[in-house]
């Protein structure tokens, strides 16, 4: 089972849309609720790239539909770092600026 560990800068962002969005009291419960089935199946996401050999970026959606969770899985350290959580509307989004994948 992979361990889930939080980069410092997105428990900051994460404090930081709650202020922003005037997010319920239980966000941060409801974001781990989101991010738990990782634990068993850490590719559960899409990918949007690698960062080296062993390393995807990858995302999953909620608890809101707005709301983009952007991991690293680590396969050789069966490691799930959630690296951003993102307001995927809006124009400052990693999700938003990052250009499709072609072919």
């Amino acid at each position: 089972m992979a361990r889930l560990r939080w980069a410092d800068s997105a428990v900051a962002a994460l404090d930081q849309l709650i202020l922003s969005h005037s997010l319920p009291g239980d966000t941060r419960e409801r974001v781990k609720d989101s991010l738990r089935p990782l634990e068993r199946f850490p590719r559960l996401g899409p990918e949007l790239g690698r960062l080296a050999v062993a390393d995807e970026l990858r995302f999953l959606i909620g608890p809101w539909p707005w709301l983009v969770l952007v991991y690293l899985y680590d396969e050789r350290e069966d490691l799930v770092i959630v690296v951003s959580p993102e307001d995927g509307r809006a124009a400052t989004s990693t999700i938003a600026r990052r250009r499709p994948r072609l072919g």
